[in-house]
């Protein structure tokens, strides 16, 4: 195999890391705004122009507005009728001949022109071609048909005359429709767009200026003239300068990952989530802009400390926090004000969800990030002299929206928990109900296992109070930690009430091999009922590779010559991986082996304590845990503490 083949196979994880990296820095770029892509900053008439005075930077035409377009476009289709001369009268002349005053009345009217009523007229000129040549004419130039009758009416008494010069006089101004149209619709099509010119250097809009009709085209022409062609050096230094942009907030993000969240940089699935939130994100940002960048602050930006805090850590909540808000900052018109007021609000957020314990929580949420947007948004535009933007009540439909987004947190929890594996404070509430079925069958079946594990439960659970940790997921784990123990439950010492142990008919091989069982079993148990893999890891490491000393000790004494494989009688681990594992083999040594103690009081509880947890130590089953030994020496004490409260010990005064 080559030799290529095998680094990228042992790297493959990296390489997964570094591929998703680009893919997202190359997306991000595309989604980014350039200066092409954003045609206008999206404003209505009535709205207050929150920015500085806003300045040409080059000299633009201003285009017309699509109204004015529409009147020229009418204007035109009324001012350029065209009308053919031709000879449509000569019948006339045998009844003029009679009388030479009315034949000269005639040929005159015919001279002028006779137009037709039933044809376009309009209070405006029109072309008249006559002999292959056009010229502009009015209508008042010329006479109607109707007219003309009147005209020739006042000449004779001879009505037989009238009568019959009436009905053979026709119009000689015939409308040539097909000719106007075709000539019109060259000519509309040439109408010219621009109506004047604007300098560079002047003042487009100032600020707190409120945006009339005439203002926002000039918006409109501005940013369209500002567009860039993507041939355009312009536009590719742009390009190149929110690549290195992307690279360095993406890369930074990363690298905190990796120095101060390791957990979470292994795991390829914790890095796409966290990279699948930013993108989602950016994305929704990106269409609102372009939709309509006034409701940039409607995306829910708030939603990614709620789903990174459920899942990870506030810290790590925050960081990539920031790293969206940066980015998206590029999507607003006042980048300052974006993000001081996304930042504000997103800290208020962490704070909120610091501990979600109950679903009521999110509601709150709710309620406190709109608080905190309406709070900053009022006291950024205070301090810039805009008192007047606070009185638009359509100013804060954006952080209405936003906040009440929030609420589909619920639901996303659920959907990711589904697609990554993870275990949200919600499931962990649910699996630590005591009428989870799972719980009912140990309480039932064996009860003395199930009120170890309840005793188990509350000193991991101070214990992880005290020197932080997420308590409620280590609550979990010691209540399943030992549900192996469903099978052959009599092997085990708390199910034993007052009976022969059945240890006693089994060689020591034998007995190791059922105690150490139980945590297989536990964990076919676990994933039979679809317990999350975080559940499980408790029930993996809660005795890491440590032995059964009780009958590995045994077995020692009955077989002194013998070499003795302690393998046979050593848990299989792994060893705990987490400050919450650790605690958890810690409290469960601890509960298990007081259980035993014959006389009940402080020094014998202190030294149970010790014994256990130095063992342990002794045995590196804590080598892999983020847990220091002033931890475990807290750890002590809360247990000590917590068993002489438990066993009633009376702390010996000196007398």
């Amino acid at each position: 195999m080559n030799t290529w083949i095998i680094k990228v196979r042992d790297k493959h994880a990296l390489w997964y890391k570094g591929i998703i990296y680009i893919v997202c820095v190359l997306l991000c770029v595309y989604l980014l705004p350039k200066e092409n892509r954003v045609s206008l900053e999206h404003k209505n008439v009535g709205d207050i122009w929150t920015n500085e005075n806003l300045i040409a930077k080059q000299d633009f035409l201003i285009k017309k507005t699509n109204e004015e377009i529409e009147s020229e476009k009418k204007n035109q289709q009324a001012i350029f009728p065209y009308y053919l001369k031709i000879e449509t009268n000569d019948s006339l002349f045998n009844y003029t001949a009679i009388n030479k005053h009315l034949q000269n009345i005639v040929d005159s009217i015919i001279i002028i022109g006779i137009y037709d009523q039933t044809a376009p007229i309009k209070d405006s000129n029109f072309f008249l071609v006559e002999n292959n040549e056009v010229g502009l004419t009015h209508f008042k130039n010329h006479i109607s048909l109707e007219n003309a009758v009147d005209e020739i009416d006042k000449l004779t008494k001879d009505s037989d005359l009238i009568s019959k010069l009436k009905k053979n006089l026709k119009p000689n101004l015939i409308f040539d429709e097909a000719l106007s149209k075709e000539i019109n619709k060259n000519e509309i099509s040439e109408i010219n767009i621009y109506k004047s010119k604007f300098d560079k250097g002047d003042v487009i809009v100032f600020k707190n200026e409120i945006l009339s009709p005439e203002k926002i085209n000039l918006l409109e022409s501005y940013y369209q003239d500002l567009s860039l062609n993507k041939n355009n050096a312009n536009y590719w230094m742009i390009v190149v300068g929110q690549f290195i942009i992307c690279v360095l907030v993406f890369g930074i993000m990363m690298l905190f990952l990796a120095f101060f969240r390791k957990v979470i940089f292994s795991q390829n699935t914790h890095i796409t989530f966290i990279l699948l939130i930013t993108m989602l994100i950016i994305l929704s940002a990106s269409i609102v802009s372009e939709y309509n960048s006034s409701y940039l602050f409607a995306v829910p930006f708030c939603l990614v400390p709620i789903l990174i805090r459920v899942f990870f850590d506030s810290r790590t909540a925050l960081f990539n926090f920031l790293t969206i808000i940066l980015l998206c900052s590029f999507f607003s018109e006042d980048k300052f004000e974006f993000v001081f007021i996304q930042l504000i609000t997103g800290i208020g957020t962490i704070f909120s969800v610091a501990d979600m314990g109950k679903r009521s929580k999110l509601f709150i949420s709710v309620f406190l990030i709109l608080l905190f947007y309406v709070i900053t948004f009022a006291s950024y535009h205070l301090v810039n002299d805009n008192g007047k933007i606070l009185l638009h009540l359509n100013s804060y439909i954006p952080f209405l929206i936003s906040a009440l987004c929030v609420l589909f947190s619920y639901p996303l929890i659920y959907l990711f928990e589904k697609l990554f594996g993870f275990t949200s404070d919600f499931t962990l509430l649910e699996l630590c109900d005591l009428n989870f079925p799972l719980l009912r069958e140990l309480s039932q079946k064996v009860p003395g296992t199930f009120q170890h594990s309840l005793q188990v439960a509350n000193l991991a659970e101070e214990a992880c109070y005290k020197i932080g940790g997420n308590a409620l997921l280590v609550r979990a784990g010691a209540m399943y930690h030992d549900i192996g123990k469903l099978y052959n439950p009599r092997f085990f010492t708390e199910n034993q009430v007052g009976e022969v142990s059945p240890h006693e008919d089994l060689s020591a091989k034998e007995s190791a091999k059922i105690i150490i069982d139980h945590v297989i079993k536990g964990i076919e148990i676990a994933k039979s009922y679809k317990l999350p893999e975080a559940i499980i890891d408790f029930i993996r490491t809660h005795h890491g590779t440590t032995t059964t000393r009780y009958f590995l000790y045994n077995y020692k004494k009955e077989h002194q010559e013998e070499i003795i494989n302690e393998d046979l009688f050593r848990y299989p681990g792994p060893i705990p991986f987490s400050k919450e594992t650790a605690i958890l083999m810690m409290a469960d040594g601890v509960e298990a082996s007081s259980r035993s103690l014959k006389k009940y009081d402080a020094v014998s509880i202190d030294e149970l304590v010790d014994n256990i947890i130095n063992h342990q130590i002794n045995e590196n089953q804590f080598i892999n845990a983020d847990i220091t030994y002033r931890d475990i020496n807290q750890i002590k004490k809360i247990f000590k503490k917590r068993l002489m409260n438990i066993y009633h010990v009376r702390i010996e005064y000196p007398r």
